[in-house]
């Protein structure tokens, strides 16, 4: 059983995580909104963004998330990384559901800044505030095509590979006993990963790969007038697929790097950040 986490010591990681959470959204949804709404008004052809700037933004604004919280509470951002850390990495049980608020609560905050920021465009975009929009907050199986085929299972599938990668990948960065990125460079390398899932796993379920990303703004939009934000292109409940395929996913991705590569890594000291062990170091 995990020990009683001090009061004082949990509300300040809890608020580094919504602030690092926080930042995180803005970037992330404010580049949505601005390819999608102020695009779609402004440049039809395309000059305030595409696909790549998206993938761009996220990750960055993971990068960037990161430094702000890392120092206080180590940066999760992410629901799914602090259920994997405490499954395989001994983090402190206590300490998940207050994590997942302020992460969830981070997001749903920085939301409703773009929201309101970016009120006029979305009105004038999507007067009736509908899905054409939506993806601007929270995701959709196929980006809300109905002609891509995507339901929830299809989704739901995506987000488990997406999270699993990513969650391998971070455990993979981070590990002391592996060859860990130096001077402070692990935040930028995360945000690399998170660029590189929405190049190549983009086109499913827009790749949330984090349940407070996506819930946090979903109740926003809800809130402030998108009132199917609960449900996808076919009328299905959704709301309830980048929730539970990341936690599914994260903890499947952890394991398997933990299982395939951690337990085989030599446990007497780290390894010199930036160094290639030698052949014979691992037999």
């Amino acid at each position: 059983m995990s020990e009683p986490v001090p009061k004082s010591q949990i509300i300040r990681e809890m608020s580094a995580e919504f602030l690092g959470t926080m930042v995180l959204i803005l970037f992330g949804c404010g580049v949505v909104a601005q390819v999608v709404a102020g695009g779609a008004l402004t440049d039809p052809k395309g000059g305030l963004g595409n696909h790549d700037s998206i993938a761009w933004a996220w990750g960055l604004g993971v990068t960037l998330g990161v430094y702000v919280a890392a120092r206080i509470s180590g940066a999760h951002l992410n629901p799914a990384v602090t259920l994997a850390l405490a499954v395989f990495r001994d983090f402190s049980w206590a300490k998940v559901v207050p994590y997942a608020l302020a992460q969830t609560t981070g997001a749903f905050v920085a939301a409703l800044l773009v929201r309101w920021n970016y009120t006029e465009v979305l009105a004038k975009a999507d007067p009736a505030h509908s899905l054409k929009t939506q993806f601007v907050f929270s995701t959709l199986p196929g980006n809300g095509s109905t002609t891509a085929g995507i339901h929830e299972w299809g989704a739901f599938r995506d987000q488990v590979i997406g999270t699993a990668l990513l969650l391998l990948l971070i455990f993979a960065i981070t590990d002391l006993l592996n060859t860990p990125p130096g001077a402070n460079l692990g935040a930028l390398i995360i945000g690399l990963v998170v660029v590189a899932i929405g190049m190549a796993f983009g086109a499913d379920a827009g790749y949330a790969i984090n349940p407070a990303r996506d819930f946090g703004p979903r109740l926003a939009s809800f809130l402030t007038g998108y009132r199917g934000a609960w449900r996808d292109q076919w009328g299905n409940f959704y709301f309830w697929v980048p929730i539970v395929g990341p936690l599914v996913g994260g903890v499947l991705g952890a394991g398997l790097y933990k299982y395939l590569v951690g337990i085989f890594l030599p446990t007497a000291e780290p390894e010199p950040t930036g160094r290639v062990p030698a052949p014979e170091d691992t037999r």
